[in-house]
């Protein structure tokens, strides 16, 4: 997805959710000068050169655990933030975790120590993570939700799980499994670190469900990639 067809979705997305486009833009610029002065930034063809034809993405919802316990996955698995947490549980490392750092940085950073590379995104309401956290990683590529800037890119998608979906169609998937995406009334304890089994969905939490769903279902029917939930 460019920027002309990503532009109208991210306008609905600063209405509903009620975002600071200005902010969004300013966290883009800080990641940018946080790779640049860290040299541990990755470009996009970095990412591409693990991205098999068949893809995995593992999302945070309350059905991963259970999906985790088949470990079958011939391709490339990519985790949406907290679901880097499950994985590790279960002795995987993922080759790609994308976030936008309100996961549980530990687990992250370890991923990321064992080779993981880390697609860190920027917007609004993490620069104080941005900060805390970028420096200590290695082998990050840059996404935003705003206009692209030439290391931090904009693959299209809004939270974790579909950003990553998007980013493994535009990298050259062919088949992408969805795993943990369940978009339901509870949300997974991996979601957030402070959070306990069986936690009924928030409002908000609820409108980022309803984006994603809205996004996922656009590149399912636009997209490349044939997209298949498990």
């Amino acid at each position: 997805m460019n920027w002309q067809q990503w532009e109208p979705f991210y306008l609905q997305i600063l209405n509903k959710m009620r975002y600071d486009k200005e902010k969004d833009r300013e966290s883009a610029l800080l990641l940018r000068k946080l790779l640049l002065e860290n040299e541990n930034y990755i470009l996009a063809e970095n990412i591409k050169e693990r991205i098999e034809e068949r893809v995995y993405v593992f999302g945070a919802g309350p059905s991963l655990e259970k999906k985790l316990e088949r470990r079958e996955f011939g391709g490339t698995l990519i985790s949406s933030d907290g679901a880097t947490s499950a994985l590790l549980e279960n002795g995987i490392v993922p080759p790609i975790i994308v976030t936008d750092l309100d996961g549980r940085f530990e687990d992250i950073k370890k991923a990321n120590d064992l080779g993981a590379y880390v697609v860190v995104h920027a917007h609004g309401d993490n620069m104080d993570k941005l900060k805390a956290y970028v420096p200590k990683l290695k082998n990050v590529l840059g996404t935003c939700q705003t206009e692209p800037l030439d290391i931090v890119y904009n693959f299209g998608g809004f939270t974790d799980g579909d950003r990553a979906v998007f980013l493994a169609e535009e990298l050259g998937a062919k088949e992408i499994f969805l795993i943990g995406f369940d978009f339901g009334e509870i949300v997974g304890k991996w979601s957030k670190p402070y959070l306990k089994e069986h936690t009924p969905i928030w409002e908000n939490k609820k409108k980022k469900f309803e984006i994603a769903q809205t996004l996922l279902e656009w590149l399912k029917n636009n997209g490349k990639a044939k997209i298949i939930k498990v």
